[in-house]
């Protein structure tokens, strides 16, 4: 048998994080190997974390990272809002945004992307994660923004520590104006997206099968009606839905005499150029993830007794 020091199981923790009895245990499986007992451990940490996977992770963080013309965010999830304090999980998070800013823009990408200087793919740190902190985590989405000339600003709400958070925005300004007066402007209608929420740039990226459901409640409203009043009334409902969700036409919070593509129009003359909305992001932590409710157990212990 190897002789196993205390160096080397110190050396191992430092490598994974692992337990010092986990880190023992596996130099002993591994002849003393310090390579070969990393991968033992991975293994038991995605053995652990399989077991973990059926569990909701709806708390964690959203991260946004910008550079230059391209910028990130992503939200990577975790079961508590504890873990979303934990050191760690934040290095992970923010490390995890920064390598975005290089790849396609998709989960499947970044989780196959290696971390600088290392041959440890993004997915198998946060499995290493997952095994050492002990609760499931997902990387759940990622989107990417990219303008020719410009600004992509970036905000971020409810700020744990910088660029993480509860919601993040990115918004992409294609202009070749003063690029201070275009980030002045991008942030503000960043915080403007954050607080309203808006389904689509304008009328045209909305959701055909929203406008289908929004008209249908407009008909069934205005049953009886002749069809030429019916196709007036259809449009000036769906008008006046645009100007609640889009963002092109809601009233600027900032500034609510205002749209914001008015505001845009306006900015020209700060920015000595025309200024082009070119899209945005928006990622709130657990939205759209059903959280699992807290189990009835009078009901259970009542079931179990045939009451």
């Amino acid at each position: 048998m190897a002789n196993i020091t205390a160096a080397m199981v110190k050396d191992l923790r430092e490598k994974t994080g692992a337990g010092m009895m986990d880190c023992k245990t596996a130099l002993n499986e591994t002849q003393g190997d310090i390579e070969a007992a990393v991968d033992w451990l991975r293994t038991k940490g995605l053995a652990k974390a399989a077991k973990k996977a059926g569990r909701v992770a709806a708390e964690g963080l959203v991260a946004v990272e910008s550079s230059g013309h391209h910028a990130a965010i992503l939200e990577v999830n975790s079961e508590t809002d504890f873990v979303a304090r934990n050191d760690g999980f934040q290095a992970f998070a923010r490390e995890a945004a920064k390598i975005a800013l290089m790849g396609e823009g998709t989960v499947e990408s970044l989780e196959n992307a290696r971390f600088p200087g290392s041959e440890t793919t993004v997915k198998a740190r946060l499995q290493e994660l997952i095994a050492t902190i002990g609760e499931n985590m997902t990387l759940r989405r990622v989107q990417k923004l990219t303008v020719q000339k410009g600004v992509i600003a970036t905000y971020t709400h409810n700020v744990v520590s910088e660029g993480l958070g509860k919601i993040g925005v990115l918004v992409a300004l294609e202009s070749e104006g003063d690029v201070t007066a275009l980030s002045t402007l991008g942030r503000q209608i960043a915080m403007h997206v954050a607080a309203t929420n808006p389904v689509a740039l304008d009328a045209s990226g909305v959701d055909p099968a929203t406008v289908e459901r929004e008209s249908a409640i407009l008909r069934e409203k205005n049953a009886g009606k002749p069809d030429h009043v019916m196709q007036k009334i259809i449009e000036s409902g769906l008008k006046s839905y645009y100007k609640e969700v889009t963002l092109v036409e809601q009233a600027f919070v900032h500034d609510p005499s205002k749209t914001v593509a008015q505001v845009l129009k306006e900015a020209e003359s700060k920015t000595g150029a025309p200024v082009a909305l070119k899209g945005f992001v928006r990622f709130a932590l657990g939205e759209g993830i059903e959280k699992e409710e807290a189990p009835d157990f009078a009901a259970e212990v009542a079931a179990a007794a045939g009451v």
